[in-house]
C-alpha cells in the first residue's frame, strides 16, 4: 500500500481491532445511507459496500475497508436500539435464546477493485433477570451495539457458548479481513 489504509467506520472497537493486524491505518467516517431491512446477510454486505464506496469516492487510489454489523433472531434484524426500552426489548428477546451476528465486509483496493463478503456467529445467551437487564442498561453500554449488548463488555457474562469469530460479535471478523486485505494488495503476513 502507498498510503496508510482507510477504515470507514466510527467503531472504536474496529479501530481496536484493525490496530492488531500491524497495518498503518486511519479512520475517516462514512457518510451513506444504510438500508434497514433485508436477509441480514445480504443486508450487512450492502450497508458495508455503501461505506466503503462513499469514502473510496472522497479517496481514490486509497484502500478502504469498511463493515456492518446486525443480531438477527427469529426472523428479526436487530440493529442498535433507539432508546432503553428498546434496548430492554431486545435484552428480553436474547436472554436464554441463540441468535445470530452476521458482518458484512468490503475492501476497495488501491485499484479501485472491491471484494465483499459475510462472517456470521452463532451466539447462546444464558437466561436473563429483569433486574439484570436494567443493570445492565444502566451501564449505558447496549446503546450503541448491534443487538444491545458488547460481547466484549460487560455483557460477556451473559453469553453462555460463541459458535464462530468472537471478533465477529465484536464486529469485525478479523480473519475474513486478513485474506480481503492480502487479496487487494496489503503487506499482511
Amino acid at each position: 500500500m502507498k498510503q496508510p489504509l482507510i477504515l470507514a467506520s466510527a467503531s472504536p472497537r474496529r479501530r481496536e481491532l484493525m490496530a492488531y493486524t500491524g497495518l498503518p491505518f486511519e479512520v475517516i467516517c462514512a457518510d451513506a445511507e444504510e438500508i434497514k431491512a433485508g436477509e441480514p446477510d445480504v443486508l450487512v454486505m450492502e450497508n458495508a459496500r455503501r461505506k466503503a464506496r462513499a469514502v473510496a469516492k472522497l479517496h481514490p487510489g486509497r484502500m478502504v475497508l469498511a463493515a456492518d454489523t446486525v443480531v438477527y433472531q427469529d426472523g428479526r434484524v436487530l440493529g442498535k436500539p433507539r432508546d432503553e426500552q428498546d434496548a430492554r426489548d431486545m435484552l428480553r428477546r436474547l436472554s436464554g435464546n441463540s441468535h445470530t451476528v452476521y458482518t458484512g465486509v468490503c475492501v476497495i483496493g488501491e485499484d479501485g477493485g472491491e471484494r465483499v463478503s459475510v462472517d456470521a456467529s452463532r451466539v447462546e445467551f444464558i437466561s436473563l433477570t429483569e433486574e439484570a437487564i436494567s443493570w445492565y442498561i444502566a451501564t449505558g453500554e447496549p446503546m450503541d451495539k448491534a443487538g444491545a449488548y458488547a460481547v466484549q463488555g460487560r455483557a460477556g457474562m451473559f453469553v453462555r457458548r460463541i459458535e464462530g469469530s468472537y471478533s465477529n460479535v465484536i464486529g469485525l471478523p478479523m480473519a475474513l479481513v486478513r485474506d480481503m486485505l492480502k487479496a487487494a494488495g496489503a503487506d499482511i503476513p
